[in-house]
Formats: C-alpha cells, sequence, structure tokens
C-alpha cells in the first residue's frame, strides 16, 4: 500500500515538478532545457496582458471570497437551527452545489445571466433613457458566480466548527438576557473566527484558479487562467510554466495556511 501510494504522489506531482524546472529554462523552448535561469519569471511580470489578467483575477477573487464568507458564515449559523426533512433537503441542495461539475454551473449561471440581462436592460433604457446603464458580462457576473459556487465551501467549514463548538455559552448568554446578536458577536463568532478565515482563504483560491466558469461568464475580461488558456493554444512556452509556477506557488501557500488555521483551531 505505501508503494502503491508512493505511486500515485508521483504521478500526481511530477508533471507539476516538470513544469516548475523547465520554467528555469534558459532556452526558448519549453521541452528542451539549456540551462538555469529566471528570465522568464521578469518577461512574466513585465508582460502588461499577464499583470492584467492576474489583477482581474485578483479583483475578483478577492470580492467572491469576501461574499462568499459572509453569506456561507451566516448561511451556517442559520442552517445550524434546523432539524428534521427540512434540514435535509438543505444539506442535499448544499453538497449539490459542491459536486455539480463546473461545465454544468457555467453554462447554467451564463444562461441565467444573459436572461435576466435580457430582460432589465430594457426597463432601464425605458426608466433612464440613453443615460441608462446596460447590464452586461464581466467582472461583475465573475464575481456573483464565484461567489454563489464557493459560498458552499464556506458553508460546510463553518459548520463543522459550529458542530463542535460548546452549546452551554450560548445557553448561559441567553439565560443572562443577551440578545441574539450580541451573543453571536461576542460568542460565537470568536469560536468560529479561525473556521471563517480558512473558509474564506479556500474560497479565494477556488476564485483566482477558476476557468471553467470563468470562461462561460466572464465576457471580455480576461482572469489568469483564462490568459494562460489562450496562451497555451499557440504552444507552451518558458513564460507560460513560470506563469503556472507562480500560481501554483500562490495557491500552496494559501491552501496551507488554511490547514495550519484549521488545524490550530481542532487543537
Amino acid at each position: 500500500m505505501r508503494i502503491y501510494a508512493l505511486a500515485v504522489y508521483l504521478f500526481l506531482y511530477i508533471p507539476i515538478g516538470i513544469i516548475a524546472l523547465f520554467s528555469l529554462n534558459a532556452g526558448r523552448h519549453a521541452t528542451q532545457f539549456t540551462g538555469f535561469s529566471l528570465q522568464w519569471y521578469g518577461k512574466a511580470l513585465g508582460n502588461p496582458f499577464v499583470t492584467g489578467a492576474l489583477q482581474t483575477s485578483f479583483i475578483v477573487a478577492l470580492a467572491s471570497a469576501f461574499l462568499a464568507t459572509i453569506a456561507g458564515t451566516l448561511a451556517a449559523v442559520a442552517l445550524q437551527g434546523l432539524r428534521g426533512r427540512l434540514r435535509m433537503i438543505y444539506d442535499a441542495a448544499l453538497y449539490m452545489a459542491v459536486m455539480v461539475p463546473g461545465i454544468v454551473i457555467g453554462i447554467a449561471t451564463l444562461i441565467a445571466l444573459v436572461t435576466a440581462f435580457d430582460a432589465l436592460n430594457p426597463l432601464l433604457s425605458s426608466l433612464f433613457g440613453s443615460s441608462a446603464p446596460q447590464l452586461a458580462l464581466g467582472k461583475g457576473s465573475l464575481i456573483a458566480a464565484h461567489g454563489l459556487f464557493t459560498m458552499a465551501l464556506v458553508v460546510v467549514i463553518v459548520r463543522a466548527r459550529l458542530q463542535g463548538m460548546d452549546r452551554s455559552l450560548l445557553e448561559a448568554a441567553a439565560d443572562l438576557g443577551a440578545p441574539p446578536m450580541r451573543s453571536f458577536i461576542q460568542i460565537t463568532l470568536p469560536q468560529i473566527a479561525p473556521a471563517v478565515l480558512a473558509g474564506f482563504l479556500l474560497a479565494f483560491t477556488f476564485s483566482f484558479d477558476d476557468f471553467i466558469i470563468a470562461f462561460f461568464v466572464a465576457g471580455s475580461e480576461t482572469t489568469l487562467p483564462i490568459y494562460i488558456f489562450s496562451s497555451i493554444r499557440r504552444g507552451v512556452t518558458p513564460e507560460i510554466n513560470a506563469i503556472g509556477t507562480m500560481v501554483l506557488l500562490a495557491s500552496l501557500i494559501l491552501l496551507i495556511t488554511a490547514q495550519v488555521i484549521l488545524r490550530k483551531r481542532r487543537n
């Protein structure tokens, strides 16, 4: 079993290691290693298309993670009070949001947004005339789609913490006359804060790395995964390897940070 596990990990991580190695290639060909150099990292960071896509991805990931964390935390607290069949229905809907393939979420979100825009844009034009804003796909649709998708992750993480929380503190606060909002701010929130932060980091990582959903709802915007996909259609270069390595390192740092926070919370 140990040999089998080692073989699985090698199969998963050797290709990633090869990408990181060839990102240090001094030559211009991605598959011919001629020496070590950091030139491609400098060229990637100096490419205005890369920096623009990186900025878009960062803004979308930060905004969607912020919204998903707030909505997911409140939803997790509310779901704790449900019992019986109603809770079973909500649990099924929650886990379906995590299990549904990204391409299905992307297509469904695209259809929903386009339908809503077609209905709202004529209404806005009739109310405001030629100066009416026109709703279209872009950063807003990206933030909304990623926020809805990653909210389910936040709910799962925060609910796991809520289930292990000492309920006697809330009961004591209620006996002393504390209103629900004050109990939430002073008792519940400090105890679930590590889980909330971990949920935020995971939501940020999933949004930043997402390609499938973003491909459908980005409109004229270009996120970093979309830029990488467009670039590799013309061939893989050491610059693409450098971009992929930097994204991988950033994602690993966020995921490891989230795991450390959750581990400390369990201890």
